[in-house]
Order: C-alpha cells, then structure tokens, then sequence
C-alpha cells in the first residue's frame, strides 16, 4: 500500500471512531432519558445497570454507524480540501477516485462487517437487551419505609411508621396490616417502637416490635358472619420476618422472547415466514371449508351475486326481467310462516357475516406479522449497503465544500441523515401497513441515497463549485440578464 492510501485512512479512521462512540453516546443517553422512571429508585446492582447499557449500546449500532460513516467521511474530504491538500493531490495528477480508492475497500469491507452485526449479532443482542429490560421495568421500587406514608411494597402486607430515629433503624408509632390471607384488613398489629434488620442473606426484614397489640378478626371460627368474634392480643416484645424476594430482580427465561422477529437471523426468518403463510393458507382452507358446511345453501352458489333486484326490463319494451321479486319466494309459504323464514335468513346471513369479518382481522393480523419478519428481512441487508451509499454522499461532499472540523460538516450531516432517516421510517411504515410492498418500502431509502451519491461524485470528481456562494450568485445574474434580454 502507498504512502497515499496510509495518510487518507488515518485521517479517516480517526474521525470515525470518534463520531461512532459520539453518536453512540448520544442515543444511549436518549435511552436513559426515555427508561429513567424505570430505573430509578429499585436498587440495581452496578453490573445490572452496565449489562443493560452495553446491550443497549449494540442495539444503537445501526443508527450510529451509518451516521459515523457520513460524518467522518465529509470530515476527512472537508479537512483535506481546506488545507488544500485535495488541490495539491489533484495537481499532481492523481485523481478523485484514486485518492479514495482506500476508503472505498475500507466502506466495503465495513459494510460486510455491518451485514454479519445485523444477522448474527444483533438478533442476540436484542434479545439479552429486551429480556433484561423487561425484567428491570418489572422489578418493583427497592425497601422505602418513609415516615407516615403506607407503604405495601412487601407482597401481603402494608406498613406504616409515625417516625424514624436518627440511626435509621429505630421506628416509633408502628402499624403492620397482614394481607396475606387476602381477606382484607382483618389482621393488624401496632406497636409503640421497634427495631428494623436484615437478615444475613439479605433475603428477610425483622421487626422486634415493643408495647403493642395484635387486632385479628376471627373469620375462622363458626358462625363468624353472626358473633363477629375479635381477638386482641398484648405483647411487650414480638418479632415478624417480612420476605423481600419479591423485591429482587428476577430473569425471565430467555427462551420465551426467541421467537420475535427481532432476535432471529435471516435462515430464522424465512423459516419463519414460510411457516406463517403455510399456517394462513391452511387457515384460509379450513374456514372455506367450515362456512360452506355449515352454511350449505351457499354450496355451488355465486357469493358475489345478489339475486334480489329490482324488476327492470333488460331493455324498453322488452318483458324479461333481470331477476325475481322476493316476495315471489315466500308466496308459497303460509302468512304466519313468512315472518320466521325471514329472521331465520337475516340471522344467518348476520351469522356468515360475522364469521367472514373474524377470518378476516385474523388474516389481517397474520399479514401484517409476516410484514413485520420481511421488513427484519430487508433491514440487515439495507442496513450495510447504507454505510456504503452515505460514504459517497459524505467524501464527495467534503471535497466540495472544503470545510474540516465538526462545524459545517456536522450540520450537513445532520440534515443528510435526518433525510435518510425519514425516507427509512416512512417507507417502513408503508410496508408494515401493506400499503406498498415491503421491498419498495425498505429499499427505498437506498434508491433516494444512490442517484444523490452519484450526483455529488460526478461533481467533486468535476471540481464543481457545488456549495460555493459567489457561484450560486452570478448563475442567478446570469439567468436574470437573460431574462432582462429577452423582456427588451
């Protein structure tokens, strides 16, 4: 490899790496913005919280890659074209694409690494993140005994204290309701002060409760709806555990979220979709067959035809008629008659009619779930070619405008991206909506980037004046005295 090619890739390495965890941080911090409620207040060890942020962090990966990729690539043109070296490479008689030939291997061998992340990777990494996260959003808040609130945190019981010492562990004006039973508040035990501690596991609260009493209400005696019998009990000294496992963080077997399209690979997926629309088909035939053996009138008829219309002649003057009168079925039929055959009919016609509009949502459903699996499809692939396409937007871009650092490029790279990412979205809402097909939808993106990238090439390549203000100006005069000419 020549001199040349080391220099471009280590002015572009740098600044792609940097970008990467800058764009990285950036969404992570967006994610604990959005889940901080749920994080908040339960007593997470370190190493949960560190779990859930680095598998979070690889799930943000096909966001901030494609973005990395544009902004280094613009920043890396750009610093070379404002320190002139791009003029003086050029000069020499080495052209555009010789000067990125490095880079454009490097985007390539980054875009077969990105499509190995998007099928290998990141389906486990969704599914360590989305199983840890549901079980953090489902841990309850940790051990908080404030003063004078009741606190029903420890499943079966609620608890309330009027005052806490100083040390922390002291407790005045007690009062426990025992719920554990579930009939309700028919057990109480209040105490004057007492003593809070965890066991040595840490798997149990004691309470040595002082000068109090146990209030139950007897409901298992006989008779009790009658007598209503109520024991009260003194006591100087009582001790009561309180389990706190349900307080801990407990897994969900993994195995339970595996089947989501996100955490399958692409053999996975269309095993996945093959075995979905084998099911719809066979659903199809199986409520053909039902509607038609339990609605046998329908039997060899035409679904779509309605053979009640009105008497119009086919033509003036002429005596044959479309169709017959109702009333000519039911005039064989008793007057006393008529008026069941006619409700037996709207019932089963209501009947059929509820059963086509059931199918259908349930189709509905299953279509729109084997959406979801193609647009996963698609995604691995457009996810790679992605990073290659915004390399050619970004390098042709920075030799262009001729602008380093993270000023000017970081704006358009910005909008570029917000562009893509439009594009990207909307066409994924089509296509899960089934409004377009799902390949229109995901590559359309890719489509929109691939004409702006060649375009943006072609002028670099050209040494247009793209951006340039002054350019921009006399073209407009230009166009205006032409205009001005033609007026005279």
């Amino acid at each position: 490899m020549k001199k040349l090619d080391w220099f471009i890739l280590k002015s572009y390495l740098g600044p792609l790496v940097m970008t990467f965890f800058i764009a990285l941080f950036i969404l992570l911090m967006q994610f604990l913005w959005k889940y901080i409620d749920d994080l908040v207040g339960k007593g997470l060890e370190w190493y949960i919280i560190l779990k859930l942020l680095f598998f979070a962090s690889s799930t943000f990966v096909p966001m901030a890659l494609p973005l990395a990729i544009l902004l280094s690539s613009l920043m890396t043109f750009g610093n070379l074209g404002e320190h002139y070296e791009l003029v003086t490479m050029k000069a020499a008689g080495i052209s555009l694409f010789r000067i990125m030939r490095a880079l454009i291997v490097v985007s390539i061998l980054i875009s077969v690494l990105a499509f190995y992340f998007a099928n290998i990777v990141l389906p486990k990494a969704n599914l360590k993140f989305l199983s840890l996260l549901y079980d953090v959003r489902e841990k309850k808040l940790s051990f908080n005994l404030r003063e004078g609130v009741f606190y029903n945190g420890i499943d079966g019981f609620v608890i309330r204290v009027g005052k806490k010492d100083a040390d922390g562990n002291t407790i005045r004006d007690v009062m426990v309701y025992d719920h554990t039973k579930h009939m309700g508040n028919v057990s109480m035990t209040v105490a004057e002060w007492g003593k809070m501690e965890l066991s040595a596991d840490k798997r149990f609260l004691v309470f040595r409760l002082y000068n109090g009493y146990n209030y139950e209400e007897r409901i298992d005696l006989r008779r009790n709806e009658m007598t209503r019998p109520f024991q009260r009990t003194k006591f100087s000294e009582q001790y009561q555990m309180f389990d706190l496992s349900g307080l801990q963080l407990t897994r969900t077997d993994e195995n339970l979220f595996k089947k989501n399209y996100e955490m399958l690979n692409i053999s996975q997926l269309r095993f996945s979709i093959d075995s979905i629309r084998q099911e719809i088909l066979k659903e199809r035939k199986t409520s053909s067959d039902n509607m038609f053996n339990n609605f046998t009138v329908l039997t060899g008829r035409d679904t779509a035809f309605t053979p009640f219309k009105r008497n119009v002649p086919d033509k003036p003057g002429s005596k044959k008629s479309k169709a017959f009168f109702a009333s000519n079925i039911l005039a064989s039929f008793e007057p006393s008659d008529r008026f069941n055959i006619i409700n037996a009919a709207y019932n089963t016609a209501n009947s059929v009619k509820e059963n086509v509009s059931v199918s259908s949502d349930n189709f509905d459903i299953k279509e729109k779930l084997v959406y979801k699996h193609l647009i996963v499809f698609h995604k691995k692939f457009t996810f790679s070619i992605a990073c290659f396409l915004l390399f050619f937007i970004g390098a042709p871009l920075g030799a262009i405008i001729r602008k380093g650092g993270l000023g000017m490029p970081a704006v358009i790279s910005t909008i570029f991206f917000i562009l893509y990412w439009i594009i990207s979205f909307t066409g994924e809402k089509y296509a899960a909506d089934g409004q377009v097909a799902v390949w229109q939808g995901m590559w359309l993106a890719s489509a929109v980037l691939l004409p702006i990238g060649a375009f943006l090439t072609r002028k670099a390549t050209n040494d247009a004046s793209l951006l340039d203000v002054d350019s921009w100006i006399k073209f407009f005069q230009k166009i205006f005295r032409i205009q001005n000419e033609q007026g005279l």
